[in-house]
C-alpha cells in the first residue's frame, strides 16, 4: 500500500498532539490524539476553515457537557441525551464537519471526575483543541500539498491517453472491449483532475502572493480541463458511433482523421508549450490541411445526400461535426490564454 501525504500527516499530527500533551502534562493526552485525526486537510485553505468548525464544535460540546452534567448528572442516558441535543444544534449552525469532535468534546467533558469537575472540564477541552491546533500546524508547516504539479501531472496523463485513443479510434483500429472499459477509467481521471484543481483553486486563494499571475494559471488550468472533456466527448462518439463513421465514403473518413490528427497534434503542442518546450511563436500549420469549413460543407453534403434506414443518423453526424469544431474553439482558446499569461508572466513550472 502506497503512503499517501495525507496519512502520513495524520500520523505526525497524532505524534505531536500527544508529545505536545505529554510534554505539558496533561492528564488524558489520548482525547489530543483523537482530535488530531479529525482536523486533518488536503489543503491549507480547507485546514483553515476546519480549524475555525472544530473550535465552534468543541467549544459548544464543552458548554452543553458541562451545563448538562450540573444540571441532570452524568449517567450514560444523560450522554446520549446531550449528544442528540449537540447535533441539533449543530445542524442549525451549520456546522455539520465539526459534529463528530463535538461528540467527543461531550463524552470527554461528561466522563470526567464528579471531583473537581468544572476543571477537568476546562482541561479536557483544552487537550481537545490541542489536538486540533497540531494538525492545523502540520498542514501549515510539514508537508505543504504541491497540487499545481499533480494537476498539470494528471491533465497532461489524461490527455495523452485520450489522444492516443481518438487516433486508434479514427482509424478504426481499437478494441471495442478494452476501448469501454478505458472510457469508464478516463472518465473518473477526469473527475480526479476536477478535484484536483478545486484543490489547488483553494491554495491560490490562501496564498495571494503574485495575485494576477495566480488567477492566470487558474484560467489556463480550467480551460485544459476544458479541453479534455470535449476531446472525451468526442471519443465517447466515435465508440457509440463507430458504424455510422465506418459507412462514410472513405474521402470524408480520410479528411474527418486528418482534420483530427491536426487538432490533436494542436493539442499536445499546447501542453508543452505551457511548459516551456515549444517556442512561444511556434506554429503547427500546414497549407494543405483540410480545414474546418470544408470539414462542415463535407459533413453537409453527406447529410444532405445520405439515404438510410435509420433517421436519427443525419442527428448523429450533426452532433459528432459539433464537438470537433467545439473541441477546435476549445483548443484556440487555451492558445489564448496561455500567450497571455506567457507575455506578462513567463515562468516554467
Amino acid at each position: 500500500m502506497k503512503l499517501g501525504a495525507r496519512m502520513l500527516k495524520t500520523g505526525i499530527a497524532i505524534i505531536l498532539a500527544l508529545y505536545v500533551a505529554e510534554l505539558l502534562q496533561i492528564p488524558s493526552p489520548v482525547f489530543a490524539g483523537i482530535a488530531a485525526v479529525f482536523a486533518i486537510q488536503p489543503t491549507i485553505y480547507r485546514s483553515y476553515l476546519t480549524l475555525l468548525e472544530q473550535v465552534q464544535g468543541n467549544i459548544i460540546g464543552a458548554i452543553i457537557a458541562i451545563i448538562f452534567v450540573l444540571s441532570f448528572g452524568n449517567h450514560f442516558l444523560i450522554i446520549g441525551f446531550a449528544a442528540i441535543i449537540t447535533i441539533g444544534i449543530m445542524v442549525k449552525v451549520k456546522l455539520e464537519n465539526a459534529i463528530r469532535l463535538a461528540l467527543v468534546t461531550i463524552i470527554a467533558v461528561m466522563s470526567a471526575p464528579a471531583e473537581d469537575f468544572l476543571q477537568f472540564s476546562v482541561v479536557r477541552s483544552a487537550t481537545i483543541l490541542l489536538g486540533i491546533l497540531a494538525s492545523f500546524a502540520v498542514n501549515f508547516i510539514f508537508l505543504p500539498p504541491k497540487y499545481e504539479t499533480k494537476l498539470f501531472q494528471g491533465i497532461s496523463d489524461v490527455s495523452e491517453d485520450i489522444i492516443k485513443w481518438i487516433r486508434l479510434t479514427s482509424r478504426f483500429a481499437s478494441e471495442d472491449r478494452l476501448l469501454k472499459k478505458e472510457l469508464g477509467t478516463i472518465k473518473e481521471r477526469i473527475g480526479s483532475t476536477n478535484q484536483l484543481y478545486s484543490m489547488y483553486k483553494e491554495e491560490r486563494r490562501y496564498l495571494k502572493k503574485s495575485e494576477y499571475s495566480n488567477a492566470r494559471k487558474l484560467v489556463i488550468y480550467r480551460q485544459m480541463i476544458q479541453v479534455n472533456q470535449k476531446s472525451f466527448e468526442i471519443l465517447k462518439l466515435q465508440h457509440r458511433h463507430k458504424n455510422i463513421l465506418y459507412e462514410l465514403p472513405i474521402a470524408l473518413q480520410n479528411d474527418t482523421r486528418e482534420r483530427l490528427d491536426y487538432l490533436l497534434s494542436y493539442h499536445e503542442q499546447l501542453l508543452q508549450k505551457f511548459i516551456g518546450r515549444v517556442p512561444q511563436d511556434f506554429e503547427l500549420f500546414n497549407e494543405n490541411i483540410f480545414n474546418r469549413e470544408q470539414l462542415m460543407n463535407a459533413f453537409l453534403q453527406e447529410i444532405k445526400n445520405s439515404e438510410t434506414e435509420d433517421e436519427f443518423q443525419p442527428f448523429h453526424l450533426m452532433h459528432i461535426l459539433s464537438d470537433i469544431i467545439e473541441y477546435e474553439e476549445q483548443l484556440e482558446h487555451l492558445d489564448k490564454v496561455i500567450r497571455t499569461y506567457q507575455k506578462f508572466h513567463l515562468k516554467k513550472l
